[in-house]
């Protein structure tokens, strides 16, 4: 595994395998979950610009994998019905990823994380928060220039996107298939915009390559806790999970 280190201490890749396999195990149940899985843990023990370069080919991989999973016609039909979201997302991660080593940390982590767990929070104690259907179009571009705005600095779009989506009652199999195709689609984004800020090079995309393998491993495996959730065990775990991502992203801007 010497080609994998980069120069890190061998305990410090072993961690990121292990959190890269926790990682997958939710994005299999889930749908999403991923990257603030592994960014969260990552920023604990590596330079910033190594966990966001860490988190890029697991992502792209595994999110390739649950797009396509009802078929390339389903995928491609979430395209189009999500279009305005993704050109939002991928537009400005492209817009905000040089700015990853300027924006201070703790700005982006309040920024994502009290929205979050505010608009989580709320939907677990019962408020109705679903979107007119008037306004779903606007909400749709926001949040979308939102998720990519936070997300070329921090590797992490997913919670605007979950916004929108237990926003308008997205069912199950929907939801998780959209999640792939956004998050599939901005990480590829992100893997060219961190090519060219050098984020993304050839020490720290070996570092990557080495994590698809327990993020895979671990998805297998949370795929069979998805497939048999309810709906409404779905929505309310997706809920759930929302909160403590928000509350450890503010806990760590607080730290």
């Amino acid at each position: 595994m010497d080609w994998a280190m980069g120069g890190m201490d061998p305990l410090a890749l072993w961690a990121a395998m292990a959190v890269t396999l926790f990682a997958g195990f939710v994005k299999g149940a889930v749908g999403f979950a991923m990257p603030l899985i592994m960014v969260s843990a990552f920023n604990g023990f590596l330079p910033p610009e190594m966990a966001v370069a860490g988190l890029i080919l697991p992502t792209l991989v595994t999110n390739l994998l649950q797009a396509t999973r009802q078929g390339m016609a389903a995928a491609i039909g979430s395209v189009v019905a999500y279009r305005r979201f993704l050109i939002g997302t991928v537009v400005f991660i492209v817009v905000s990823a040089p700015f990853l080593t300027v924006i201070p940390r703790v700005a982006y982590l309040l920024l994502l994380g009290v929205p979050v767990t505010a608009f989580a929070a709320a939907q677990l104690a019962g408020v109705p928060l679903a979107l007119p259907l008037r306004h779903r179009a606007r909400a749709e571009w926001g949040l979308g220039i939102v998720g990519g705005l936070i997300g070329g600095v921090s590797g992490i779009w997913g919670p605007p996107l979950l916004v929108y989506l237990l926003s308008v009652g997205a069912e199950k199999a929907e939801t998780v298939r959209v999640q792939g195709v956004v998050f599939l689609i901005g990480a590829v984004a992100l893997l060219v915009a961190h090519l060219r800020t050098g984020v993304a090079d050839a020490e720290s995309l070996l570092f990557s390559a080495a994590l698809v393998v327990p993020a895979l491993l671990g998805m297998v495996v949370g795929y069979r806790v998805q497939d048999r959730l309810d709906q409404a065990r779905f929505r309310r775990l997706t809920q759930a999970l929302l909160v403590l991502t928000g509350l450890n992203l503010v806990r760590q801007a607080l730290l």
